[in-house]
């Protein structure tokens, strides 16, 4: 059982937190991309920027020019499927884009996630997909970036061309169109940038495998402990019927056979014993006084002929009786059936008992409800 938990639980775990690479590209990728290059050039500006490496990196030569007030270019990574056609993929099970950068010079450049908005969705206007973005400071050496992709900023400019509402800062990751690294106010002018990206992956969390593991391991662990549980009070009865049936010849109450024994003292104290045992005041002054044999010589016949002392042998028929009572009388409790056999102190008949059999009686009972042993 240990061994499937630990199994399932590490597969649970492999399931519930999600990574899925962009980086490095291949066929096989639950996500396919394409690598596009956009600029202002498209908007009567001179900057340039052009794809290096789209493989085992993501790589980017970029001017930006100052010809145009505010320059731009970026690196896109467009959803396709199979066949090359541009998608829209559902990013909601994902938290973070995770990923190495450098940058020579040094840059701060932007990251943008492009969703589609119903209320402004325009096909004629590439500009009215909602975009998201966070900035990041990198320079010449490798540093591990993470994105918090459900808390970005979508700039106040998309707000004002689309007359929309500078409050609604609510976007959904349920229609993404493509993401890209772009240049920033701040970016360098009039020289070339080399951007360099590894590593490129979102990472996620789906819960419901963890909550799954925990209910199939919970609903195992608890048929497990139910059925050892089973398992104990089978072998436990299964013992304290054999110790009975071990004990029989020598406690047979009332059914004792006179005739069947010589001496006429062992008989008789056999029987005030067998008669009398429920009955609280008998001790061995009692057994004494009623049979007229001395003390001495009751100990010495019970010891001989049964192995027992006088307190042993009365206990042993009182603890007998006891067990056949709590196993064939439902309806009576522990201290009820203490009584009845003849003791007066209900915690030293629980001590006895579990000496005796090996547990409480309270579980005694319990236990033999479900299983009604033959005693």
């Amino acid at each position: 059982m240990l061994l499937i938990t630990a199994l399932l639980g590490f597969i649970a775990v492999d399931l519930t937190f999600l990574k899925v690479p962009l980086l490095p590209s291949t066929e096989t990728s639950q996500l396919q991309w394409r690598a596009t290059a956009y600029s202002d050039a498209a908007e009567g500006g001179s900057s340039s920027i052009e794809i290096i490496d789209d493989d085992y990196t993501y790589s980017l030569n970029m001017v930006l020019r100052e010809d145009k007030e505010s320059p731009f270019a970026m690196g896109e990574m467009e959803f396709v499927d199979a066949q090359g056609t541009p998608i829209t993929v559902d990013l909601r099970q994902f938290k973070a884009l995770s990923f190495m950068a450098k940058c020579m010079p040094e840059n701060t450049l932007t990251f943008s996630l492009f969703t589609l908005d119903e209320d402004v969705l325009n096909f004629d206007d590439a500009r009215s997909d909602r975009i998201s973005t966070r900035y990041f400071h990198c320079n010449k050496e490798w540093q591990q970036f993470d994105i918090d992709i459900t808390h970005l900023d979508t700039p106040e400019w998309w707000y004002k061309w689309y007359e929309q509402q500078l409050s609604d800062q609510e976007y959904s990751l349920s229609k993404v169109i493509k993401i890209s690294f772009g240049s920033s106010i701040q970016s360098p002018k009039n020289v070339q940038s080399n951007i360099n990206i590894r590593s490129l992956s979102f990472l996620g969390r789906d819960w419901f495998y963890i909550y799954l593991f925990g209910s199939l391991c919970g609903a195992g662990w608890i048929v497990l402990l139910v059925w050892l549980i089973r398992q104990h009070a089978s072998h436990l009865m299964a013992d304290i019927r054999e110790k009975m049936q071990k004990d029989r010849p020598l406690i047979a109450y009332k059914q004792l056979s006179i005739e069947s024994h010589k001496d006429k003292d062992k008989t008789t104290i056999l029987r005030l014993m067998a008669t009398e045992y429920a009955n609280p005041e008998v001790n061995l002054d009692y057994i004494v006084h009623t049979s007229g044999i001395n003390r001495n010589k009751i100990n010495e016949i019970l010891k001989d002929e049964l192995g027992y002392t006088f307190s042993a042998y009365l206990n042993k028929l009182r603890l007998h009786e006891a067990a056949r009572l709590l196993s064939e009388n439902n309806d009576s409790n522990v201290s009820e059936i203490a009584y009845t056999v003849g003791y007066k102190n209900v915690p030293y008949f629980n001590k006895l008992f579990k000496n005796e059999y090996g547990c409480s009686p309270k579980l005694f009972k319990s236990t033999s409800d479900h299983f009604h042993p033959e005693v």
